[in-house]
């Protein structure tokens, strides 16, 4: 929390919850307390379309993806200041870009399960904390867009 009472909240998706009911407890609590959020999903496409600059479909599944999230995130804190966008199609790169604009109080980050994980994840989490020692909140979400009932 901020000095103000003001709460920014960055939040980075690579997956969406199936409904606003899948949201943790503690997440939905972080997301109703902000004031001022930006959610960021970046455009996650395979190594070898990576390489081939093949990123139209990855592109398209992030704008889908994007849009879930907007749609839960304004319907549990409907009196916050909301943007959103989709970001470059390497997380660190797309969270660089955000911070540099955007000065959150708090990270939260919406990660695969690992079951489904992508490369560009394996290692994320503990590069996010190195480049920017704010408090961070992570939880995974399925295939199914479940979250597993251990975070419930």
């Amino acid at each position: 929390m901020s000095a103000t009472g003001e709460t920014r909240l960055l939040i980075a998706t690579v997956e969406a919850a199936a409904n606003t009911e899948e949201v943790p407890p503690l997440v939905r609590s972080l997301i109703q307390s902000a004031s001022e959020i930006v959610v960021i999903t970046p455009i996650l496409v395979s190594g070898l379309r990576w390489l081939a600059s093949d990123t139209d479909r990855a592109r398209y599944e992030a704008d889908d993806r994007l849009s879930t999230v907007l749609g839960h995130v304004e319907a549990m804190a409907p009196g916050a200041e909301i943007r959103a966008e989709v970001g470059d199609d390497t997380p660190m790169t797309a969270l660089h870009d955000v911070m540099r604009r955007f000065e959150p109080d708090h990270i939260l980050v919406a990660l695969r399960a690992s079951d489904h994980d992508a490369w560009q994840e394996q290692g994320l989490l503990d590069e996010i904390r190195r480049a920017f020692h704010i408090p961070m909140t992570v939880f995974e979400i399925d295939r199914a867009g479940r979250v597993p009932s251990a975070a419930n």
